[in-house]
């Protein structure tokens, strides 16, 4: 096979991947983007049964969906498959890592790969003119709660109320949601005046379906495909969706990396098995931006082939102290049934903060935040007729009603609508997700050819408690019952936002790449994604991967165009 030449390649498309990606072609430099999953236009995400039911990612079973889904040992991951990352089905929150989280811990002797030492290289100062530069791109705004034509979120309100009463900081946040051409004067379904998009579709603003996480069908989600990936291809960086990397090793001569690909072609006609053949590219920088576990899997498994000398390659694992809660059985301040209409805004629009002892304010603990979620539809529609508890009653008075309204009339209306009752579980449900510090001592690694995790709640137990305490204090203000997921009950956590495995340090002891992403043992080699973080963000880590991303960017693009 011949190779392809490129000044660089980067490897993902999600926050890291799309900002490398631009910052380098606006440098002018020959960029090739290889993303495993297909583009995802507006209008293209699944909302019927028989779509979801193919909305995963397994190209195994002839799947290329969006979602992917990982299981370990005790933790799990969800994240994206598609052009634009994890921006697809993120809900929308841009969070600066807070000044004093940026954690700088004495180093501990014999500590091990489970060792509970956090050490951050890069400090916010480092990284503000770098949050400037994304935001300006990505333009996030705070919902509009006191507009006319969106006041009417009792969500936002719920968790704002809620938070407040029991002494914690409650804010609205930064969303990159466009709500109006205009930012003062915001109008749901309002075609959007963009300049255009890699998709070369119109966009409107938010409608407030509810479903952001899901994939927005209008564009009103401000995702990496439709700015940083489009400007990128504007400035001749080729994108190449439904590629994926399956093998990578230095170059045998002239320097630089080798990569070998496939090209998915989801076709469902084709046979079970069939094995695309393999491309190969040949750069002189390589850029791995294909997430926390991505990342990580690729790098541990071809270690040796690429030179990587950091023995803590797949270290310092952790979920940002993931948590998913309920508030049932809501009420409002006169004790009356509260109707929180979650299927309304965005998925996220406000967030309940906890101090954290490094903030200095008489805090104990770790920080957290907790943020108020959406319910689509067509989940409060399956939540009211899939439980037994709640459909057989519900049948049998139906049936009662019936039959006693047809020993008078044939009018069956009144009857009819109460088969769902007083619908109280979908309408009476605030979501609620938690994250924060928690302590990241996992560690990636491989078991034969597939991926492994060794990670713990053990160590964040003190937290994962703390968050608990907060989500019920929220129920309890919200006159309702915290119910929590299962799993964490279990000693399992769910998150969606894995961190670490490739992490940052002074040397090739603390960290396997340096303050400016560079592996140790390849520094033409970057990693810049989420598996960078050395410990969580607290906050959602949108925002700083890619600000980190862009401050790495930058310094390759100083030290010139490969030559």
């Amino acid at each position: 096979m011949a190779h392809e030449e490129f000044d660089a390649v980067v490897v993902g498309s999600g926050f890291g991947g799309a900002v490398s990606c631009h910052r380098l072609a606006q440098a002018g430099w020959r960029v090739c983007l290889l993303e495993r999953g297909r583009r995802w236009p507006p209008g293209s995400f699944a909302r019927t049964p028989a779509a979801f039911g193919k909305n995963f990612w397994d190209p195994s079973e002839r799947q290329f969906g969006l979602f992917d889904i990982w299981s370990f040992k005790r933790l799990d991951a969800v994240v994206g498959s598609g052009l634009g990352g994890g921006s697809l089905i993120y809900a929308n929150v841009l969070i600066r890592k807070d000044e004093k989280w940026f954690v700088r811990e004495p180093a501990v002797k014999n500590h091990g790969h489970h060792g509970h030492r956090e050490y951050w290289p890069v400090q916010r100062a480092d990284l503000e003119r770098h949050y400037d530069e994304v935001e300006r791109v990505l333009r996030p705004v705070k919902y509009p709660l006191e507009h006319p034509h969106f006041d009417h979120i009792v969500k936002t309100r719920a968790l704002l109320r809620s938070g407040r009463a029991v002494g914690l900081e409650a804010e609205l946040l930064p969303l990159a949601v466009s709500f109006g051409n205009d930012p003062q004067r915001p109008i749901p379904g309002e075609q959007l005046h963009d300049g255009g998009n890699l998709h070369g579709l119109p966009r409107s603003t938010c409608r407030l379906c509810g479903e952001c996480f899901l994939g927005c069908n209008f564009g009103s989600k401000n995702t990496l495909d439709l700015n940083y990936l489009s400007m990128a291809e504007r400035l001749g960086a080729e994108l190449r969706d439904l590629s994926e990397v399956t093998a990578l090793r230095r170059a045998d001569s002239g320097g630089g990396f080798e990569l070998e690909y496939v090209r998915h072609q989801p076709d469902e006609e084709r046979p079970r098995g069939y094995r695309p053949e393999p491309r190969k590219l040949r750069c002189k920088k390589l850029v791995m931006a294909a997430g926390t576990v991505g990342s990580s899997y690729l790098l541990l498994k071809h270690r040796d082939a690429l030179g990587l000398t950091s023995p803590m390659l797949g270290e310092k694992v952790g979920g940002n102290g993931d948590a998913l809660m309920f508030a049932t059985g809501c009420r409002d301040e006169q004790g009356r049934a509260l109707d929180v209409r979650a299927d309304l805004g965005p998925t996220i629009t406000a967030a309940i903060r906890r101090a954290d002892a490094l903030d200095g304010d008489g805090a104990s603990g770790r920080g957290a935040y907790v943020e108020e979620a959406s319910v689509p539809p067509f989940l409060a529609w399956l939540g009211e007729f899939a439980l037994p508890w709640k459909v057989v009653p519900n049948l049998a008075r139906f049936a009662w009603l019936a039959w006693r309204s047809r020993r008078k009339d044939a009018d069956l209306s009144y009857e009819v609508s109460q088969l769902l009752g007083d619908a109280r579980l979908s309408s009476g449900l605030l979501p609620l997700l938690c994250m924060g510090r928690d302590v990241a001592d996992g560690r990636f690694s491989l078991s034969g050819k597939w991926l492994d995790c060794d990670w713990s709640a053990g160590a964040s137990q003190e937290f994962f408690d703390g968050v608990r305490g907060i989500a019920a204090a929220v129920a309890d203000k919200l006159g309702g019952q915290l119910v929590e997921n299962p799993a964490g009950l279990l000693g399992r956590s769910t998150t969606v936002h894995p961190l670490g495995g490739c992490t940052m340090g002074d040397d090739a002891g603390s960290g396997a790449v340096d303050p400016w992403g560079r592996a140790f043992g390849a520094e033409d080699l970057v990693v810049a994604d989420g598996s960078v973080m050395p410990g969580a963000t607290g906050p959602n880590p949108s925002l700083t991967i890619a600000a980190l991303a862009n401050r790495f960017a930058e310094h390759l693009v100083e030290g010139g165009r490969p030559k």
